[in-house]
């Protein structure tokens, strides 16, 4: 009886044990964003508008494309034939929030979706892929944004027109 005793004993002490939670981690610390540069010009905008056009119709999206400089501000608009009018307001808030947080607004979305909340509070955040930094020479010059598709999609051709554009 003794030795069962003594086993339930150790089994009672052992169990809390390995029911605990291991401590947690510190959360690994994000690499801060790139700096701001001299805003985009005109013509380096509108040809992002021009590889953005090409991509769209190599898919046979209709779509609004927006560019901004680094403030946010407006620099360069293009819309296709028959894209719906909401695109062209959600292209440039989409290319706002990704220049004014100097982040793909698609990072933004997957913070939201894993529960990052408090991104719905951020004056100017639009959580929805489609806006993403321009970035040379390890700058922020300003930002594209893409909307008229499905959020990936405008996200892949915002990608592809800096890709086409810049080389990057």
């Amino acid at each position: 009886m003794k030795p069962l005793l003594l086993a339930l004993a150790v089994l009672a002490v052992a169990a809390p044990a390995s029911g605990q939670t291991p401590p947690a981690q510190a959360p690994v610390a994000a690499a801060p964003a790139p700096p701001y540069g001299a805003p985009i010009g005109l013509e380096a905008a509108q040809g992002l508008i021009d590889r953005a056009v090409e991509a769209a119709s190599a898919r046979g999206f209709r779509m609004a494309f927006a560019i901004v400089e680094p403030s946010g501000q407006l620099v360069a608009f293009g819309r296709m034939d028959d894209v719906q009018y909401g695109s062209i307001n959600v292209a440039q808030a989409k290319a706002r929030s990704a220049a004014l947080y100097r982040t793909a607004t698609s990072v933004s979305e997957e913070r939201l979706t894993g529960g990052r909340t408090a991104l719905l509070a951020l004056d100017g955040m639009v959580p929805v892929a489609g806006g993403v930094p321009i970035i040379v020479g390890g700058r922020v010059i300003g930002a594209i944004g893409v909307s008229g598709a499905s959020s990936a999609q405008d996200d892949e051709i915002a990608r592809a027109a800096i890709a086409a554009a810049l080389g990057g």
